[in-house]
């Protein structure tokens, strides 16, 4: 069944067919109703890269991601897939892993099914070093390219991000404030969120004076039982009293291992997480945190992405604050 069969058994021209197809104003709604009614009758799905050719549009955007398995990948996915989709458009899905000629691969892959536009979720596609972004700004000159928590200053490429730097400052600065004085910055990956985090940590420390000592900044992208048991034997070396994770698994390997330490928390042993995620609550006592307001920047992007496909200016840069959300980790 294909649309000339449709307009041989609706009794309609094929142009006819293509106006319903196209929801174009210049059909009458009884023949519109006709046209669809045979649709439905005989099951009828338009090929909507046939319909892209004239559209110029197949009404997909094109979502990459480092790991779908990451939970705050995942729940970035989750919002913008159901964004997308009450705006009447749909995602593609590509999880490209972290080596960056994957990615190049899979970003070619995604602008050969000529989406409308791509969203970069998660900071991870942004590299510290410029050439490594060359292949993000060429795919900006073909569509437009949205970034989730991360930024890349070049034309046709928009980035909503939440202030890392400066919620970790806060963070910090507050944990001294409690009468802590040797936090441990605990982080994951020298992501572009990783390294924003990492520089508000050491603007606190500058801000009251102080220098990082060595052992004080600590990668770790383990497990959270090997994280919690690299702890302790980096403990011996740096005995932080407190703890700044740069996400909230990091900082139930903290919580987990303060525990076993017998500290008693939030007396003791302060910790503070990131991402305000599930995690959270499943300790206890629950974890401080750090919420990156995850759905708003997710819901901005949206906006941002079906602002653009109507023709209005859209800032490429927009920063979103942080919020703290205290439990009993912290004082």
């Amino acid at each position: 069944m294909n649309i000339y069969d449709i307009s041989k058994k609706a009794g309609v021209s094929i142009a006819t067919v293509s106006r319903v197809l196209n929801g174009s104003e210049n059909v009458s709604e009884k023949t519109r109703k006709k046209v669809l009614a045979v649709m439905k009758e005989t099951g009828y799905t338009p090929n909507v890269f046939a319909r892209g050719l004239t559209n110029n549009t197949i009404q997909t955007i094109g979502l990459l991601c480092a790991d779908c398995s990451d939970h705050f990948l995942a729940t970035a996915i989750s919002y913008l897939e159901r964004g997308f989709r009450a705006n009447g458009y749909d995602c593609i899905l590509c999880c490209t892993g972290y080596e960056l000629s994957i990615r190049q691969k899979y970003l070619r892959l995604i602008l050969s099914k000529k989406v409308d536009a791509i969203v970069l979720v998660g900071s991870t596609f942004i590299e510290n070093h410029p050439s490594d972004n060359q292949y993000l700004i060429d795919a900006a000159l073909q569509v437009p390219v949205f970034c989730i928590n991360g930024f890349l200053d070049t034309e046709n490429f928009y980035c909503t991000l939440c202030d890392d730097a400066g919620a970790v400052r806060s963070a910090a600065i507050k944990l001294f404030d409690d009468g802590f004085t040797k936090p441990l910055f605990l982080y994951r990956s020298a992501s572009y969120s990783g390294r924003q985090k990492e520089r508000g940590f050491l603007n606190a420390l500058e801000i009251l004076g102080l220098s990082a000592e060595p052992n004080q900044i600590l990668c770790m992208n383990t497990s959270i039982d090997a994280t919690k048991s690299a702890l302790a034997a980096h403990y011996q070396q740096f005995a932080f009293d407190c703890v700044i994770a740069g996400d909230d698994e990091l900082a139930v390997s903290a919580h987990k291992f303060a525990k076993a330490q017998e500290f008693r928390i939030p007396d003791e042993f302060s910790i503070i997480g990131y991402n305000n995620s599930k995690v959270a609550v499943c300790c206890e006592p629950e974890l401080s945190t750090i919420d990156n307001r995850l759905e708003y920047i997710c819901g901005n992007t949206v906006e941002n992405v079906m602002n653009i496909f109507n023709g209005q200016a859209v800032p490429n840069k927009t920063m979103v604050s942080a919020c703290f959300i205290r439990r009993g980790t912290t004082k």
